[in-house]
């Protein structure tokens, strides 16, 4: 019960008018739970689920894409000659909609697809719901992972404890130190774009890159290190994506709950790659076009989601997507030619894409890579600032550094200084800890709380 009302607290602190959002949903998703548990008629069973999908995902088309449907609706009547005259609301998007409607319809499915046994504790599936530490930005965890812990008498464990606050603490460098760092530039350069030489563009497109990583990453870190405070484990969520030799790699390593939700619910209810060719590209592009959208109510995010189906696609039909599966140079410190060149590759496609992700709309995306491929790519860049953009440059270089020693851990410093003295183990930590302060104070809000 604590934890449901630290939860509700915390949601509710934003704005408690959303708090009954969510108590709506946990209440519709519990009771169609409970009367899947004795429904034997297959009509009765798929009308419980489908008033589940439609209730969730009826707030959650409401709240996050009525005025993108209608002002597309409006453009399309226009192109016909036909002037519609409608009013958009001014609709705040409840932070963390997203990601809690995934997380109780993932309860629903699995409960008809009689993969899981309904609850009958209203109060640990409300906690299941509202998990403070990941309800507003993931990950977006199964109720066959995390439901259960709420049933388990916990204790505290020193050593999870000491790995949670570790976890934290990486997700605090990577949040305040690189992501709000690079932000400040990288809003500066996408911001005035039509300023800056294609080479000062190509510096928005990077900082942007490790802006998004250490945004996300960095609260995932946070959320899953607080959660073991508490005796919980989250699953983990980035797994050292910019290491990827391929853009298959890179969708198993980003987001990763995202992304298998959308295998599990999505693709492979459509068939995934076992039908033939026009299939496996319908599926695909599916897959990816619903996940840009569901970032955001944008063209942008549409194409971005399209992108990154046309970089996969290659590799599913030639059946190489899951030819990278082991960790890249695993037990050595320097990765191969053919492995640094393939990681290379991936990561220039991947910055590319980012750049639909992050402009205002597909016009500034375009005229934003056309600055990038005309002449001027090849000038000394600058801007106001660039100075600092060394500074900030070295601290992702560090990231970068001591994430590619860690990647075998479950984030970037779980082993480091394992087999240190403490004295030289908690200087490291006093260190990191003295960077955060140095470094703090550009305040960004987190990315993924808009989605």
């Amino acid at each position: 019960m604590l934890i449901v009302v630290a939860s509700y607290l915390f949601y509710g602190w934003w704005d408690w008018r959303f708090l009954s959002l969510i108590f709506f949903s946990t209440m519709v998703d519990y009771w169609v739970g409970r009367r899947l548990t004795n429904e034997e008629k297959p009509v009765k069973r798929k009308l419980l689920l489908w008033s589940s999908i439609v209730v969730n995902l009826g707030f959650l088309g409401f709240f996050k894409y009525y005025n993108f449907f209608l002002d597309n609706f409006v453009d399309a009547f226009s192109l016909f000659g036909s002037e519609l005259k409608a009013t958009s609301l001014n609709i705040i998007l409840p932070v963390g909609i997203s990601f809690y409607t995934f997380q109780t319809l993932s309860y629903t499915i699995d409960v008809y697809k009689r993969k899981l046994t309904p609850t009958k504790d209203f109060i640990a599936f409300s906690a299941f719901v509202s998990f403070f530490p990941q309800l507003v930005a993931g990950p977006i965890e199964r109720a066959t992972h995390l439901l259960p812990q709420f049933y388990r008498s916990r204790s505290f464990v020193y050593s999870k404890a000491v790995d949670g606050l570790r976890q934290i603490l990486w997700g605090l460098f990577k949040k305040i130190v690189v992501a709000d760092n690079c932000a400040e530039l990288a809003n500066l350069i996408f911001n005035n774009s039509a300023d800056y030489a294609g080479s000062t563009l190509v510096l928005g497109a990077l900082f942007f890159t490790f802006q998004i990583y250490g945004d996300f990453s960095g609260y995932s870190d946070i959320a899953i290190g607080t959660a073991r405070l508490f005796g919980f484990d989250l699953m983990q969520n980035f797994n050292f994506p910019y290491f990827s030799r391929d853009i298959a790699e890179f969708w198993r390593r980003w987001h990763i709950s995202l992304s298998t939700w959308f295998r599990d619910y999505l693709y492979i209810p459509l068939g995934g790659s076992r039908g033939g060719i026009w299939m496996k590209i319908r599926n695909t592009f599916v897959i990816f076009v619903v996940s840009g959208f569901w970032h955001g109510a944008n063209w942008t995010f549409i194409i971005w989601g399209a992108l990154n189906a046309l970089y996969f696609l290659p590799l599913l039909l030639a059946k190489k997507n899951r030819s990278n599966l082991e960790i890249v140079a695993k037990g050595e410190y320097f990765p191969s030619f053919r492995d640094l060149s393939s990681m290379l590759l991936t990561f220039l496609l991947t910055v590319f894409a980012w750049i639909f992700f992050r402009a205002e709309n597909v016009g500034h995306a375009i005229s934003y890579i056309s600055e990038i491929l005309s002449p001027s790519l090849f000038s000394i860049p600058y801007f106001p600032g660039f100075n600092r953009a060394l500074i900030v440059g070295f601290m992702v270089l560090v990231l970068v550094v001591t994430e590619w020693l860690g990647r075998e851990g479950m984030y970037g410093i779980a082993n480091l200084g394992s087999s240190w003295k403490r004295p030289y183990r908690w200087a490291t930590y006093f260190i990191i800890v003295s960077v955060i302060f140095v470094f703090s104070g550009k305040e960004q809000q987190f990315i993924y709380f808009q989605f």
